[in-house]
């Protein structure tokens, strides 16, 4: 019953102008309404544990700089999760570029996420994500936290070839406002995750910047499901899920825009929307387990079990670092954090992982595992 839109003659070519989203449309899949009930009851599952493992906050970290660095892989950024979590100064000069965008999406999440308490969803506060996204890497002068002006395409070297052209620039503050109202359901009431999906999709089509629209439509769904408080911490992060299933991801959205087929979109992101939650909930029993291994292990440390808490609870944010920045994390002495970093070492918690008798960095290696 969906109409996706149509195509628009423009000068030498078409392009795509998707329909206004604010009006009743409906869906009669049974194994939409089936994924969706899942869905919602494994987001309650997750919801429910985030709120019982202690210290979440240094968790979550983690898990947006899984998303950043997951996020922008899909975009063609060859940075991983053990550079990603590697101070600026200690990447190497042909990987900066790389890293930089990943840590510019990390910034443009907590901003967003933060932001999200004083000003509500809008296309104002995705604007201002784009901005910082953008900010000093390579699509710096593609206008970060503007609209296009001008036309752009998905695919092939020139307009002419492109797989996919998006509407015309004439046409997005109508688009933008209708999807504005969209994500606040003026019109229509649908549940909140097949609102999400369909909000993806739409903003996809749309691709209002001239670069970013992927790595922002992405940042967007987490702040939706924060937006609808269908999470109350931000603790599931899909594009792990869109980056193995890659071809899928795309190809489900374009058979939309080709066939009219949002059921089989709906089922794509739903079935995203469990596994990840699902995973998500199984990352948090995991780091569960081995905090109390841990725990353990640090028994033996006597008068520096202490100050090794310390230190292991801020190494949960950040679990590579090099013994000068552990120094300044914890305010101590050189000799205090060598001896501190020598002890986490001998029983396994810490592991050396340059192989250098100078400037050495350590890996809280188990618990890094965990997100990979």
């Amino acid at each position: 019953m969906f109409k996706a839109g149509t195509y628009k003659q423009q000068y030498q070519y078409k392009s795509f102008l998707p329909i206004l989203l604010e009006r009743p449309f409906e869906w009669k899949s049974d194994v939409v309404l089936e994924l969706l009930s899942n869905a919602n009851r494994f987001i309650g599952e997750l919801n429910s544990y985030a709120d019982l493992v202690p210290d979440v906050n240094f968790f979550i970290e983690m898990h947006k700089v899984k998303e950043a660095t997951t996020s922008s892989r899909i975009e063609g950024t060859r940075t991983n999760i053990d550079e990603a979590v590697l101070s600026e100064s200690n990447i190497s000069t042909e990987k900066r570029d790389d890293w930089e965008e990943v840590h510019n999406y990390i910034s443009a999440l907590n901003y967003s996420i933060n932001r999200l308490q004083e000003l509500p969803l809008s296309m104002r506060l995705i604007q201002e994500a784009h901005a910082i996204l953008l900010s000093g890497v390579r699509g710096e002068n593609k206008l970060p936290g503007e609209v296009r002006r001008s036309q752009n395409w998905i695919g092939g070297a020139d307009i002419k070839s492109a797989s996919f052209v998006p509407p015309a620039h004439e046409d997005l503050p109508e688009l933008l406002s209708d999807l504005e109202k969209f994500w606040h359901g003026e019109k229509q009431q649908l549940p909140q995750l097949i609102r999400i999906a369909v909000s993806h999709y739409q903003f996809e089509t749309v691709h209002p910047f001239l670069d970013g629209n992927g790595r922002i439509g992405r940042l967007l769904i987490t702040l939706q499901l924060l937006h609808s408080e269908l999470m109350g911490k931000p603790v599931l992060y899909i594009s792990d899920f869109f980056e193995r299933h890659r071809s899928e991801y795309y190809q489900a959205l374009e058979r939309v825009r080709f066939t009219n087929s949002l059921d089989q979109w709906l089922r794509f992101f739903l079935t995203g929307v469990i596994q990840t939650a699902q995973n998500s909930k199984k990352t948090f029993v995991e780091i569960g387990t081995l905090r109390d291994t841990y725990r353990d292990r640090l028994l033996s440390l006597g008068k520096r079990e202490k100050l090794a808490k310390e230190f292991l609870l801020k190494l949960y944010s950040a679990p590579i670092i090099a013994p000068r920045e552990a120094e300044q994390l914890l305010g101590v002495t050189a000799a205090t954090t060598n001896r501190l970093i020598s002890e986490l070492e001998k029983i396994g918690i810490l592991r050396e992982i340059t192989g250098f008798s100078r400037n050495r960095i350590y890996s809280l290696h188990e618990y890094l595992n965990i997100f990979k």
